[in-house]
């Protein structure tokens, strides 16, 4: 019977794994910290494996390094942990909706969901800290006296990890800023989805690190483009030199189309309903409208220089030294299907016409978007207003504009957006918002860190401590206004709009320390003695880290029954069937075996009796020989 394992992928091993495929040769062992052998990589040998000439001195190299870079790494690959809490309380419509918003520190979160959405995340956008000199709060596990670190700042987390904000007196200032964004970029490169795209948004503080750290994870044939926002409507003439009007938002995908056929497909733009200029239809063609180029480039070989009469008798050749765009035989098919333009008089250079139906049936995206197309900061701030009656309480949310520019690029009715600095929420707005324009069915995962809000504000007056709850409640609000202003054409979809959330708040595991940790005693012992998981934690605690560590995602749907007087959870139908009760009754294993489901979870030793936990297989293997039985 297999043990949950109740914690994040190793991914360290994993790559150890990989590498070893590649080059068996260049793996070696050494004693780990805890005196136990272990596979490791000969990084010399490696090194030389990978360069075609003789590897001496590799001090001097093409890459960006700062202090803390291989520490973060480390970070990123190591497992933690922590686990998910479901908090019904501030859900909506938490048994029907598909839509998540984790409370937490969004590394921990990413680390957490890195099993059950690896490759499921079509569209990622984030809003990050800009690093402007106070911006942002991240943990900071770095030793520190407990008093001493209160003299500074005055705030710890429960595990006594530093909420550290990061100020320009910081020696580290830039390098923590790198640090907090290289580890969180790798965990988040493999929740994209093959044909997945991330958007950044960043100024002009940090846009040239950002750059280089996401060349280094996505790869800068992945990069698509830095596309400037024009962020602000008016110039601010009290700039000291030049009023900054813009931000950048950077676009890296999974996979490039030019090295992949998988790769990230942007959606055209739809066309407006005027005519687009140079368009005209002078000769009455029944294909309609039509533009036109003269027939002639820069270079070519001799079967592109020949003599062409015109309608008028004259004779003509390339204009300026050019040559013909194609030969004589395609020049001639061009003619008969009347796609060759001599002008009105027919005395003109030949052109080549193009019809603009046959053209594509949308326009591509430009990299400088202004704000009339996809609105300002003032008017994010206004939307947020609106929603609040008539209090801001943030200082620059994102328009909802930008952001259903983006999805409308980047996404299709049923795929999946990640934001893990929600902020305001903007994103799970534009969500819901799109949705209820196009019929689409996008679901997304907001995920915020529980940052106090300044005591002195008008949001902490109204009841909202953390930036969380207000990002929260900003959904609830535009949602329903959102369902009231669209009553008429909302009535005729075939699923209804979702406009809910499950919230789940991110903290340790619901195992205890004896869990990870037997070394008094044998483990048999000690479970026969002690339970095994934390007495604060209920059935949907577990069921919700159970689900995480098989690999499921947060949106399926679960229904609580009962079965013998026990409380069964069906996760996705039979996709998992799970029960934590004490003292089950050994008849429950019929009823739920005649069911067949995927997989099956029991806490250890929860039967009455002892020889219970091991006639479960026996009778699984009899009445649903497929079931995968694990315990926790």
């Amino acid at each position: 019977m297999k043990k949950l394992n109740m914690q994040t992928p190793d991914l360290t091993e994993g790559n150890i794994t990989k590498i070893e495929e590649l080059f068996p040769n260049v793996i070696t062992e050494k004693e780990g910290a805890d005196g136990v052998v272990e596979k490791a990589i000969d990084f010399e040998l490696l090194k030389q494996m990978l360069s075609k000439e003789l590897v001496e001195d590799d001090s001097e190299r093409y890459r960006l390094d700062w202090p803390g870079k291989k520490a973060s790494l480390l970070k990123a690959n190591t497992p933690i942990t922590s686990t998910l809490r479901p908090d019904r309380e501030s859900s909506v419509n938490f048994d029907t909706t598909e839509n998540v918003f984790i409370e937490g520190d969004n590394f921990e979160v990413l680390k957490v969901l890195q099993e059950s959405y690896l490759g499921k995340v079509k569209m990622i956008y984030i809003d990050p800290p800009y690093n402007t000199g106070s911006d942002f709060v991240y943990k900071d596990n770095f030793a520190q006296d407990k008093d001493e670190y209160d003299e500074e700042i005055g705030a710890v987390d429960d595990e006594d990890n530093k909420l550290f904000r990061n100020t320009e007196s910081n020696g580290r200032f830039h390098s923590d800023w790198i640090s907090m964004m290289y580890e969180r970029l790798i965990v988040t490169r493999d929740l994209l989805s093959e044909d997945g795209v991330i958007f950044i948004s960043i100024d002009d503080n940090e846009v040239h690190n950002l750059r280089k750290i996401a060349d280094e994870i996505f790869g800068e044939n992945n990069f698509v483009a830095n596309i400037i926002w024009q962020k602000k409507f008016s110039r601010a003439n009290d700039a000291t030199y030049f009023s900054t009007m813009h931000d950048h938002i950077l676009v890296y995908v999974k996979k490039s189309l030019f090295n992949s056929q998988v790769g990230w497909k942007i959606n055209l733009l739809p066309r407006n309903e005027d005519v687009p200029a140079g368009y005209a239809n002078p000769d009455d063609d029944s294909r309609g409208l039509w533009t036109s180029v003269v027939l002639s480039a820069k270079s070519g070989s001799k079967n592109l220089l020949y003599e062409i009469t015109i309608p008028s008798g004259k004779k003509c050749m390339p204009p300026n030294g050019r040559y013909w765009s194609v030969n004589q035989e395609k020049f001639k098919q061009l003619v008969s299907d009347n796609r060759i333009w001599f002008g009105v008089s027919g005395d003109g250079i030949p052109r080549v016409k193009t019809f603009l139906s046959e053209v594509q049936d949308g326009l591509r995206p430009n990299s400088i978007w202004m704000h009339e197309e996809v609105g300002h900061n003032q008017e994010g701030k206004q939307e947020v207003k609106k929603i609040f009656d008539g209090d801001g309480y943030f200082d620059s949310p994102k328009p909802v504009r930008l952001i259903k520019h983006i999805l409308k690029i980047a996404t299709n009715n049923n795929d999946l957006v990640l934001d893990f600095f929600a902020g305001s929420s903007t994103t799970a707005h534009a969500v819901i918002g799109l949705n209820a324009e196009d019929g689409g069915n996008r679901k997304f995962i907001m995920v915020q860190l529980p940052e106090e809000t300044d005591k002195e504000s008008e949001a902490f007056k109204a009841g909202y401590k953390t930036i969380s709850s207000l990002g929260m409640e900003r959904i609830r609000r535009s949602g329903q206004k959102i369902l009231d202003e669209n009553k008429e054409e909302l009535s005729n979809r075939k699923m209804p709009l979702d406009i809910g959330f499950r919230v789940y708040k991110i903290d340790t595991t619901n195992m205890k320390d004896v869990y990870y940790h037997p070394s008094a005693i044998d483990q048999k012992d000690l479970f026969n003695q002690v339970s095994n998981i934390k007495e604060d934690r209920t059935p949907e605690d577990l069921l919700t880290q159970v689900i995480l560590d098989l690999g499921l995602t947060l949106d399926l749907p679960i229904e609580k029954k009962n079965i013998k007087d026990n409380d069964v959870y069906f996760v996705s139908n039979n996709a998992l069937v799970a029960c934590f009760d004490d003292k089950i009754d050994f008849s429950i294993v019929d009823d739920i075996a005649k069911l067949e489901p995927l997989k099956v979870v029991f806490k250890d030793g929860s039967f009455k009796e002892e020889q219970d936990r091991t006639n479960i297989e026996t009778k699984f293997k009899r009445l649903s020989p497929d079931t995968i039985i694990t315990v926790l």
